[in-house]
This record gives structure tokens, sequence and C-alpha cells, in this order.
């Protein structure tokens, strides 16, 4: 099984145990641009590592923090110098100090201190309140950057930077019509929107409206298309499955999410993997995946 890198930045919903199932299913005759609407924290694109890519966020502070260490900016020596200042004040002033670097972040909106507070909140959570402020509180472990999760955190951010400089890659803080309509025929969208109809938190909100406008802008891609989804858990089914995918093909397989603030979100939920080509996985697993067309009868959705 391929060994899959871990990005510096957290966050809910990160793919990187689906990695493998992803990269699985990227054409083997693809040779133009890998582009991803919905960046996030690079785990899919770093671990593709396409020769050319267009990352793109409406997150200002995750293109900025990428940015940075493209730029050389920031540097495994810089985040190493810099997590054991301030994690040695995290550990003599406890809570106090994160927020004093959440605040400081919030004023003047350093990738360093993005970082930290990314790395100190609770359950490694990135929200923003409707100021544009980030609001997770600390996750109460003054102790956080002791010397072995530093030097993680140090590598991460290594490896994301040996990667940049090896290859052709752009990240742009815009919206997701954009960036889509700036792609052509050659290359391969991967698209991890917002998960609609779950309760999650993202620098910008998801409802039908964008759900809808980006079924619309993929629908008319005249390249391929990869889209992140979810499918069903032991609760409730994603209803714009079969409203609006459904004659796409789409792979699933069940995948438990360890991140979240509420209990009642952490639990197994089949992922699907929707695209406009013939795409099977060609991952070995143990867990159970399921691979169909929602229109075949499989699906069953006239007993739903």
């Amino acid at each position: 099984m391929m060994k899959v890198g871990v990005p510096p930045i957290k966050s809910q919903g990160i793919k990187t145990k689906l990695v493998p199932w992803i990269q699985s299913i990227v054409p083997n005759d693809f040779n133009g641009t890998w582009i991803e609407p919905f960046m996030g924290t690079g785990a899919v694109a770093f671990n593709v590592a396409p020769r050319r890519a267009i990352l793109c966020d409406t997150n200002p502070h995750l293109v900025n923090f990428y940015s940075s260490i493209a730029s050389g900016e920031i540097t495994p020596e810089v985040v190493k110098g810099y997590l054991v200042r301030e994690g040695g004040i995290l550990l003599a002033k406890g809570e106090e100090h994160y927020y004093f670097v959440r605040d400081r972040f919030n004023a003047e909106q350093s990738p360093l201190d993005f970082l930290f507070i990314n790395r100190a909140g609770f359950n490694g959570m990135i929200r923003f309140n409707r100021k544009g402020g980030f609001n997770i509180p600390f996750c109460r472990k003054p102790q956080r950057f002791a010397q072995s999760y530093i030097t993680k955190i140090t590598n991460q951010v290594s490896w994301v930077s040996k990667l940049i400089k090896m290859k052709e890659f752009t990240f742009k803080c815009q919206d997701f019509n954009k960036t889509i309509e700036e792609a052509s025929s050659t290359d391969v969208i991967y698209c991890d929107p917002p998960y609609i109809g779950r309760h999650v938190d993202y620098f910008n909100g998801w409802d039908d409206a964008h759900e809808r406008e980006l079924f619309s802008k993929l629908s008319s891609f005249r390249g391929r298309f990869i889209l992140s989804t979810w499918h069903h858990n032991d609760y409730r089914e994603n209803e714009y499955v079969k409203s609006l995918w459904s004659e796409h093909t789409i792979l699933t397989r069940e995948h438990f999410y360890h991140v979240g603030g509420k209990e009642k979100n952490r639990n197994p939920v089949f992922e699907a993997l929707v695209t406009n080509f013939i795409a099977i996985s060609t991952e070995r697993i143990n867990e159970r995946p399921v691979q169909y067309r929602l229109c075949e009868k499989q699906v069953g959705y006239g007993a739903l």
C-alpha cells in the first residue's frame, strides 16, 4: 500500500485516508493540469503530485500559508524556530497564550500564527465567525508542542516544500466558478466541496444553490472531473446524489472521520466519488467498497 503524506494543516474532512482510493481512479492518460477549486489542506494534490496543479480556495489563510511555502517565506527551519518559541510560551502560560496568538492572527493574519492556532485549537477544526475571525477554542493541552510534535510538523512542511519546488504548483484565492471556467479539456478537476447536509464549518457556507451551481459547472465542463461527496450514513442519505449526480459514475466506500466538535458527527459515513468518465478503483482495501452507477438497479432507489 502506498505511503500517504500528511500536510501540516489539519482540517475537518481531510482526505488523507481516502487519497489511495482517489489516486487509483485518476485517468492513466492524464497529462494536463490538476485543478482543485476546493484545495483545503492540499492533502489530495500533494499526494497525487501532478506535474502541474492549480490549487484554489476561498479561504485566504489556506492559500496564504501554502503560497508562503512556495515563495520561501516559510521554510522548515522557520517553522521549527517559531513553534519552539511559541510552544514554550504556551507551556508556561497555557490558554492565555493561545488566545493571545489567536487575537494576533485575527489582526495580522500571519501564516505562521495560522499554523499555530490550527494545531493548538480544539479538535483540529477550522472555523471563522461572520467577521472573518478565527474562533476555535483552545485544545486545553499546554504541552501540545512537544519536541516530537514540532519535528512531525516540521517534516510535513519540508515534504510540501520539496514537492512544490519540484512541480509547477500555483495557489489562488478564488471561488469555484472562476476556477472551473479557467480549466481546459485536457485538465482534470478534483472537487472536494463542503459536504451539503452535514454539520461542518468552513470559511464560507454551502447550501442548495451552491451545490446546484457546482453541478451545472461540472456538467458543462469539457474535460474530466472527480467529485468527493458523502453518500449516506447510519441515519440518512445525501439526497443530492440521487437528484443531481445519478447519471454519472459513482464509487462508494465506508470511512470514519475522527475530527469534529460533536460526537454525533464522528460516525462512519459512506463516501462517494462522482466522475464523468468510467472509473474503476484499483485500490485494495479492507473496508467495504461498493461500486456502481446510480442509474443501475443495484441502488434500489425505488424502495427508499
